[in-house]
């Protein structure tokens, strides 16, 4: 087999949501197929990728101290970075910290032939959709085998067309695009020849995957559990309003799909949600949730996220907020305090409220987010359920089919599925016992 890339070094960063580590695990899997060799550590890597974030300011510093960190303990290395924060930035940003190779979105999949192009040339190189908002391109990545995880992410959808008024999202990702069905079902089954258990079907807008054609969710999900030796089939994050009946009634009916949701709430105020876009009101997310679980079971991890800080943010609003997360019955709590983003309606909607505010209400959301997720952990004291190891040495870990952490004093083969009778709650992690 040709291998022109062989024996190349290749350290990769991933920054962001479940997509880039799909994209991730993607090109890692090009690349070794390449004869490209992955390695653990930037100063061991002629090459270093960075698939970038630019969902908030955070992502934005993250992004910039990784390609700072990489080129001061590895200045030989060609450092390219790829994804969301490379389809915004400027070039002479970019190349001024140390970037040699900018790939934007929807371009990933030419990472290799950009490789051996600079190796030959070595001139820095840029490589971007200028207007992603009239692009249908789908990136055709590919995974092959998994890198970095014991389970595997597979990418189905990408974009976005809600534009909610503080994401730059469908600016930097383009609007939606649907995998073919063919080519998941094709990947998925030689992943599951191969040892994978389990797999998360991720997306920008999940839940807009088929829009258009004559594919949906539902169908996708039901075909791949036809498939032999799938253990487990898991969503990314699914906007609420993606959730109706038809999808519903479809994932009760398969043994294979994992009880846990992750919805993005954002905020318990019907006006904050209003100015934020979102489509819906909290009675109406309630609605939709407690239409979840009817179907479901009232075991069902509905995970969220929760924006603190938007303009406009009053006291009242912030407690309403607090009130929802609450009465919802939620697991885990994502709390982020809102970030301005240049080109959004909301960056510049003024009525900005204090950094010390907000610092402080996202201080007293995430006491109200701990006591959620204990609360629900605590659901499962003295039951037993079945436990997907990803790791193992003197103890195994591994996630429920709710995505709980459990940690078990036994030792016991990576990737099997044993019985785990839990014992306690400690943290962020269960801990439990191997049912022979």
């Amino acid at each position: 087999m040709f291998q022109p890339l062989k024996e190349l070094t290749v350290w990769f960063h991933t920054l962001g949501c479940r997509t880039n580590q799909y994209e991730s695990e993607a090109l890692a899997s090009s690349l070794v197929a390449l004869g490209a060799r992955i390695v653990e550590e930037p100063e061991l890597a002629r090459i270093a990728i960075i698939q970038t974030c630019t969902v908030t300011s955070v992502a934005d510093r993250k992004t910039r101290q990784v390609i700072r960190r990489v080129k001061r303990k590895n200045s030989s290395a060609v450092i390219i970075a790829s994804g969301c924060w490379a389809q915004g930035v400027g070039e002479e940003e970019a190349f001024s910290l140390g970037v040699d190779i900018l790939v934007g979105s929807r371009k990933k999949s030419r990472i290799p032939s950009m490789i051996l192009s600079f190796l030959e040339r070595q001139q820095k190189m840029s490589l971007r959709d200028s207007d992603l908002l009239r692009s249908d391109e789908w990136d055709p990545l590919n995974l092959n085998e998994t890198h970095f995880h014991t389970r595997a992410f597979i990418k189905i959808q990408d974009g976005c067309d809600h534009f909610c008024s503080y994401c730059i999202i469908p600016y930097v990702r383009g609007l939606p695009v649907s995998r073919d069905h063919g080519q998941v079902l094709r990947e998925v089954r030689h992943l599951a020849e191969n040892g994978t258990r389990e797999v998360i079907l991720t997306g920008i807008h999940l839940g807009l995957y088929g829009k258009g054609t004559d594919m949906s969710l539902g169908t996708l999900v039901a075909d791949l559990a036809t498939l032999p030796g799938l253990e487990r089939i898991r969503f990314g994050s699914l906007e609420p309003f993606a959730l109706d009946e038809d999808l519903l009634r479809v994932l009760s009916e398969i043994p294979q799909f994992c009880p846990h949701l992750h919805l993005p709430l954002q905020s318990g105020d019907d006006r904050i949600l209003a100015a934020m876009r979102r489509g819906y009101s909290f009675s109406g997310y309630m609605k939709m949730i407690d239409m979840a679980r009817s179907f479901l079971g009232t075991d069902l991890h509905i995970s969220t996220d929760i924006m603190i800080g938007f303009p406009g943010e009053s006291e009242e609003a912030f407690l309403n907020t607090l009130k929802a997360m609450e009465v919802s019955g939620f697991g885990k709590v994502h709390v982020f305090p809102f970030s301005p983003r240049k080109g959004t309606p909301a960056a510049g909607s003024g009525d900005s409220i204090d950094p010390p505010e907000i610092r402080d209400r996202v201080h007293r959301a995430l006491e109200v987010a701990d006591s959620l997720y204990t609360d629900y952990c605590r659901k499962w004291l003295d039951r037993v359920i079945p436990v997907l190891i990803e790791g193992s040495s003197h103890f195994s870990h591994g996630l429920t089919p709710q995505f709980l952490k459990v940690v078990i004093p036994q030792v016991s083969p990576v990737g099997s599925i044993p019985d785990v009778r839990i014992t306690s709650v400690g943290g962020e992690d269960l801990e439990g016992e191997r049912i022979n």
